[in-house]
């Protein structure tokens, strides 16, 4: 027998849980015969959905030695993640979430103290601080892309160990460094550091959430992204205005970054002893080794072999078995092995068939380096997507300086009064994640749905619409219809039906702050402007991840990872304008400007939403795994 002969793998391979052998073997059969060292070894892939037979643990090779079979391993902690319980799946998310907003803070906190920074490194301008939210969103551009990789490899804890360790250490720096040089570098090592904590925390919510159930958990993930950047401005304006001069030897800012260091610290021992493996690759690949490491000692005892049957009869045996186990797996990891009657004996090692199409590091980094670009520059909707996404990054970066500068000028307040306005963010995201949230219960809506027994594809013609047209003259029913036929939930694009209006929160919100930042009109309608901007960039960004992971699947990562660079690079980028951009056009022009840009971009989720499917079919990317 070779190592493709038995591969027991179902549809639902990669969700389905898997039996785990049990110590009490099957009662001989005529086929039984003695194993011995010499006898081949078959090596059979692992899945989730594999089930693992009986070993051999009644008839050792020699009776006299009388050595106990070893006990079975507990498998318990290489389950498929995406069978975790509610909590469990509760607390990765908590910890996830906490992550992505410690480090969307650490981006925004550095702004605040910028003119205490120059003056304490003799910096030749504000602008040239300012610098280093451009050097941290480099680092935090380009990291995933090497550091994805090694992931894929070893998993997602020792990622963000590693990563939490550097976080930690740079943010330290930040606040004993000497020169702008080195500040600079520091908060690229900062970025670094904090970019897993944003990156790959999507791709650890796709490893424990289904398809079905993940756009609640990217609503959340999304929310503390956005409320990290309102809350790091705010915190760190009151700390440099108040410790600074309180202090009275103009050092106080310094804790802006050290206050960081305790809370990153914190999150790092949350991380090592309470979050887990989620990678469903590399779980199979410590459960294989776990189980050939059993199968040695079993032979070291004398009882070789395991107990194999029939292939095709196992595995409908296991279909019948299977949906009653699920339960047991979840509670205790282990379930009872389909009965299937013994055939023979057998030597086997389990491989992961991951592991075998894995490239090398080296290869893997490359195409994890060009692929994105390549991407970027061939696909459309991941060109227009990352522009759209970028542009709406770079406006909310602008406001850490932007902010400051007009109720400063405008209305005269201080850095701390100023800073208060960064809540309307956090204020913003909060009301945004809550429409996120809403906007996928209305999607899965029973009367927005199609109907089960309907097997045709969607047309604008559905046959079974015009009937429940003619039907119905109900207004309710009409509408409905209406919707199932025209912008059917079902379509990647049902993803875009509401950001199409959400998204059109951004430019309002730009010409309100810039029209109304005047010394006559009430600071509270600038700050509502920002609210409003907020839960456009919100939307805009939600979008973007769901859209692109469902259209480009195995790609998504690649397709992420492109926006992840140009929305990183021009957010960096655009804090270093805003000084200019304010000064020389004054508030109106400027919000005039920006929201013009705003209100073009708004035509990316219109487009497709019409013509989306047609864009798709061009795609040499999506359309072929549509038919896959």
């Amino acid at each position: 027998m070779q190592s493709g002969d038995i591969q027991p793998v179902t549809a639902a391979a990669a969700t389905e849980p898997q039996p785990t052998p049990q110590p009490n073997p099957p009662a001989a059969g005529p086929t039984q015969e003695r194993l011995d060292s010499g006898s081949e070894i078959n090596y059979l892939y692992l899945t989730f959905a594999t089930p693992i037979p009986n070993p051999n643990t009644t008839t050792p090779i020699s009776k006299e030695n009388g050595v106990p079979a070893p006990p079975q391993p507990d498998l318990r902690p290489y389950i498929n993640p995406i069978l975790w319980g509610p909590r469990r799946k509760n607390v990765v998310l908590a910890l996830s979430c906490f992550a992505t907003f410690v480090a969307a803070y650490s981006a925004g906190s550095y702004s605040p103290p910028a003119a205490l920074i120059q003056a304490e490194l003799g910096a030749p301008s504000n602008t040239a601080v300012l610098a280093g939210i451009s050097t941290f969103c480099l680092g935090f551009g380009i990291a995933p892309m090497v550091l994805a990789p090694f992931s894929e490899i070893n998993g997602r804890y020792p990622v963000f160990i590693a990563s939490g360790v550097i976080f930690v250490i740079f943010q330290f720096v930040s606040g004993v460094v000497t020169n702008l040089a080195g500040m600079l570098i520091v908060r690229f090592l900062v970025g670094i550091g904090g970019s897993v904590f944003s990156t790959m925390v999507g791709g650890v919510i796709a490893d424990v959430y289904e398809k079905q159930t993940r756009n609640t958990p990217m609503t959340l993930f999304s929310g503390a992204v956005l409320a990290g950047t309102g809350g790091g401005p705010f915190i760190g304006s009151i700390m440099a205005y108040r410790l600074d001069y309180g202090s009275g030897i103009h050092a106080g800012w310094k804790w802006v970054f050290w206050h960081q260091v305790i809370t990153a610290g914190v999150l790092m021992l949350l991380l090592v002893f309470v979050f887990k493996e989620t990678r469903g690759s590399v779980l199979l690949s410590r459960k294989a080794k776990v189980l050939n490491k059993w199968y040695e000692q079993l032979e070291a005892a004398g009882y070789y072999g395991v107990w194999v049957g029939n292939t095709s009869e196992h595995l409908s045996l296991v279909a019948e078995t299977i949906d009653a186990a699920v339960m047991d797996e979840e509670k205790f990891g282990i379930q009872q092995s389909p009965p299937s009657p013994p055939v023979r004996l057998e030597r086997i090692r389990w491989k992961v068939k991951e592991d075998e199409e894995r490239s090398s590091i080296g290869k893997m980094i490359t195409i994890s380096i060009y692929r994105p670009f390549h991407l970027l520059f061939t696909e459309p909707v991941v060109f227009f997507f990352s522009l759209w996404v970028a542009f709406a990054w770079g406006v909310l970066y602008l406001t850490f300086s932007s902010i400051p500068l007009v109720f400063e000028r405008v209305h005269g307040w201080n850095l701390e009064q100023a800073g208060r306005i960064f809540t309307t963010i956090i204020i913003g995201s909060g009301l945004a994640t809550a429409i996120g949230i809403w906007q996928e219960h209305i999607l899965h809506h029973p009367k927005w749905q199609r109907q089960a027994s309907s097997s045709t594809p969607m047309t604008s013609s559905d046959s079974s619409d015009d009937d429940a047209l003619e039907k119905s003259s109900a207004f309710e029913d009409r509408f409905w219809a209406f919707l199932r036929r025209r912008f059917p939930a079902e379509a990647p694009e049902a993803r875009l039906y509401c950001t199409c209006i959400t998204a059109t929160l951004l430019p309002i919100g730009l010409f309100i702050f810039g029209f109304t930042s005047r010394p006559e009109i009430t600071w509270v309608a600038p700050a509502i402007g920002i609210g409003l901007a907020t839960i456009g960039i919100f939307s805009i960004y939600l979008a973007t991840f769901n859209y692109l992971a469902d259209t480009y699947h195995k790609y998504a990562s690649s397709a992420l990872a492109a926006q992840s660079f140009c929305r990183n690079i021009l957010g960096g980028a655009f804090p270093l304008v805003t000084g200019p951009l304010f000064m020389n056009l004054g508030e109106a022009r400027a919000g005039a400007l920006m929201g013009a840009i705003a209100a073009i971009l708004t035509i990316v989720p219109w487009v497709l939403v019409f013509y989306g499917q047609k864009i798709r079919a061009r795609s040499p990317f999506a359309s072929q795994l549509e038919h896959t």
